[in-house]
Parts: C-alpha cells; structure tokens; sequence
C-alpha cells in the first residue's frame, strides 16, 4: 500500500449562488488552500472533511494500492488525480498524489 498526499489546491466561494439557493448555515468548510493530508493506507485521513471524502474516496484507494492512470492518461502524473469536493456552493479541489 502508498501513503497518498492531499493537498487543496483551490477553494472556490459562490456567494450569489448562495444567496438564492443555500439555507443560511452557521459553519461552512474550515479547508484552506494550501492545506496537506495523508492517507495511510487507503484510509480518510483524521479530521477531513467526510463528504470530500466521499468525493474522492476511490481515487485515493486506486492510487493507494498502485493502480492509477485514470482515463487512459488524464493526468500527467499517472500517479495522481484531480479531484473536486462536491460542495457545489464552496467547492474545493485537491490534487492527490502516491507518495
């Protein structure tokens, strides 16, 4: 098994989206660009987010036990993948990368 490496890459905030569609919520996502996690093991590293995790969850079990090259050469790195959270008001992207 490869730890994977998570990083948020970019946190876009679609605040007039938000204004018509989103209930009013006390506490949004705490992920700030530039921020790092690994996972060992295939497993949801302690204190991420559970529903990016949801989003990216196969890919970092893919890539956790060797396999990779996501549709026939998506990425660069065969080794990685690009992936966004599904918040579709503040979504986040996270590049994973088998370190």
């Amino acid at each position: 098994m490869f730890d994977i490496k998570i990083t948020a890459i970019r946190k876009a905030d679609y605040k007039d989206l938000q204004a018509i569609y989103e209930n009013p919520i006390e506490h949004s996502c705490d992920v700030l660009e530039g921020q790092v996690w690994i996972s060992r093991n295939g497993m949801k590293p302690e204190g991420f987010c559970p529903s990016a995790w949801e989003s990216m969850q196969w890919f970092v079990a893919e890539l956790a036990a060797g396999r990779g090259n996501f549709y026939d050469g998506w990425m660069r790195n065969p080794h990685s993948a690009f992936i966004s959270c599904n918040d579709g008001f503040r979504p986040v992207s996270f590049l994973l990368e088998r370190i």
